[in-house]
């Protein structure tokens, strides 16, 4: 199964992170928390020269209904993406709503999945 859902892009690093952030919003996605693993190993002594930033977003009410639907889904939330430099690309991209709900193995879940991945993927698309 193919957890992983990402596209490159032309811009620069900050440009990308910035766009995601743009898209996101309009599409009522907000983010939560976002690190830098460039930054983060820096401040810890090591050095790391690529950027990587990793932003969990959320829609609340998305959140609210499959947390409803099933409490345990919640080790899934928010939703994960990424932002990063590979090769001397960009890419932007996502773990996969409905491939954790695979994993999970609970039925009821696939619809609200499926309409977040979407969600997310088009704010990827409008992004690159």
């Amino acid at each position: 199964m193919d957890f992983v859902y990402e596209m490159k892009t032309g811009k620069d690093f900050e440009t990308a992170v910035e766009d995601i952030r743009k898209a996101l919003g309009a599409r009522g996605f907000g983010v939560l928390w976002e690190m830098n693993f460039k930054d983060k190993l820096r401040e810890k002594g090591l050095e790391f020269d690529i950027n990587f930033k990793v932003m969990e977003v959320c829609n609340p009410p998305k959140a609210k209904i499959v947390l409803d639907r099933d409490i345990e889904a919640g080790y899934m939330l928010p939703c994960k993406m990424a932002v990063y430099e590979k090769d001397g690309e960009v890419r932007i991209g996502m773990l996969k709503p409905m491939s954790l709900v695979g994993l999970l193995g609970k039925e009821g879940l696939q619809d609200i999945a499926e309409e977040v991945e979407g969600i997310l993927k088009s704010a990827i698309l409008e992004a690159v």
